[in-house]
């Protein structure tokens, strides 16, 4: 069923009538009508709960966090998954890390605990490129988020979700959650660290914060500061959440469902994909088409609406408002130069095997970040100029062109 596939590992496609009417969308709907929709009621919050199925997360207490905006994250925990064995050397582990709205589910089915199949299930297993055979693969979600890991809808010591109290936090930080992962499983250096998006972010920042527990780094899709034009995207998906009635200043958990930031959130997710995706591949697979016979001047719809509407829909069903803003804030945020004299000085830090790789039709970050960071990089693996993928599907193209993109990693983490 496609709604149990991550939606950023799908190219765009049209959806079929009959998936609107199952979410209460059709001809005629205004924008955003189905998150009222009875048949398809909107939760809260998609956050994983404490007394939900954890499915295969495992969990690890890493102690009371301070953050470098200010603030303290009492008794912080970690959600994670792995597969494989670690070796007696305890060499042979490699960090996966997620983009901004993914988690630790990195392969295996939809099911309990799991409402989408692993999002990089071309990519990590037996056999493949980073190959689980050989590898223990360790992929946790990112402080903040909304899947395990201790964020905004965590319970704080009161038994009150933490919301607006939970603290702003930084690319620095979470990284600073990983390494103490890190530390309670015994690894004491990654044989590789992987990250994709907001997920390179991360990569970066332990290449340069700990180049002595890094063996080799792959940083796709990504940057090493965030851009005016990326910030200023950021800002407007965050004010599309803020200025829904039901934010209430990130304290909405005690409202029904449709009385919370599902509005809001799903404008903001909407608003995203138009960065995640190349005009290329939404003019080409929807064109000016009708999503029904229904003309758009008559009150029907063009596809491409519905396309944004579905995937909207499904966000808030598996993400948390808070979480959204607080991540997409870490982004902002992000300067791997800050403090340390700029960010070619921080480059120069890295001392493990980088792979740098970018996408040709990435609006997002496009190829001029990736470029930076090659040329920055000492070790950078194909010199001053980055490895740049050919793709029309845009930045999530490093989740969609796996087996190309498994190439790569393969060349690298063997």
């Amino acid at each position: 069923m496609d709604w149990q596939l991550s939606d950023d590992a799908q190219p765009a496609s049209r959806v079929p009538a009959a998936r609107l009417a199952e979410l209460g969308s059709g001809p005629g709907s205004a924008p955003g009508a189905w998150l009222g929709s009875e048949r398809a009621p909107v939760p809260v919050t998609g956050a994983w709960r404490p007394g939900d199925d954890p499915g295969e997360r495992r969990f690890a207490r890493i102690g009371d966090l301070d953050v470098e905006a200010g603030g303290t994250i009492a008794d912080a925990v970690v959600a994670y998954e792995t597969w494989g064995t670690l070796d007696e050397t305890r060499g042979n582990a490699v960090l996966v890390l997620h983009a901004l709205t993914g988690h630790s589910h990195v392969r295996g089915q939809a099911g309990p605990g799991h409402p989408t199949a692993g999002w990089w299930e071309e990519v990590v297993g037996p056999g493949l490129a980073i190959d689980t055979d050989r590898h223990f693969v360790v992929a946790p979600n990112m402080l903040g988020g909304c899947q395990g890991t201790t964020g905004p809808a965590s319970l704080g010591p009161d038994g009150v979700e933490l919301g607006s109290r939970f603290p702003r936090v930084t690319v620095r930080d979470q990284v600073e959650a990983q390494r103490r992962l890190a530390d309670r499983l015994g690894i004491e250096r990654w044989h590789a660290v992987v990250g994709g998006s907001m997920g390179g972010m991360h990569a970066l920042e332990w290449a340069v914060t700990h180049p002595e527990r890094v063996g080799s780094a792959a940083l796709l899709a990504s940057n090493a500061a965030t851009s005016a034009d990326q910030i200023a995207q950021n800002t407007l998906q965050i004010e599309a959440v803020a200025n829904d009635p039901g934010w209430l200043g990130g304290d909405f958990y005690d409202l029904p469902g449709h009385a919370g930031p599902g509005r809001g959130l799903a404008l903001a997710r909407r608003m995203a994909m138009l960065g995640y995706r190349s005009q290329q591949e939404l003019n080409e697979r929807f064109r000016r088409e009708w999503q029904s016979s229904v003309d758009p001047l008559a009150g029907g719809r063009f596809q491409v609406e519905s396309y944004l509407d579905v995937h909207g829909n499904r966000f808030t069903r598996r993400f948390d408002a808070g979480s959204y803003v607080r991540l997409v804030d870490a982004m902002t945020t992000h300067d791997v130069g800050r403090g340390r004299g700029g960010v070619e000085a921080a480059l120069e830090r890295i001392t493990s095997p980088t792979l740098v790789v970018g996408i040709s039709s990435d609006r997002l970050f496009p190829v001029a970040d990736q470029r930076r960071l090659a040329a920055g990089i000492p070790t950078s693996t194909s010199g001053t100029e980055p490895v740049v993928l050919e793709s029309g599907f845009g930045h999530d193209a490093f989740l969609i062109e796996s087996g190309r993109v498994g190439d790569l990693l393969a060349s690298l983490i063997a």
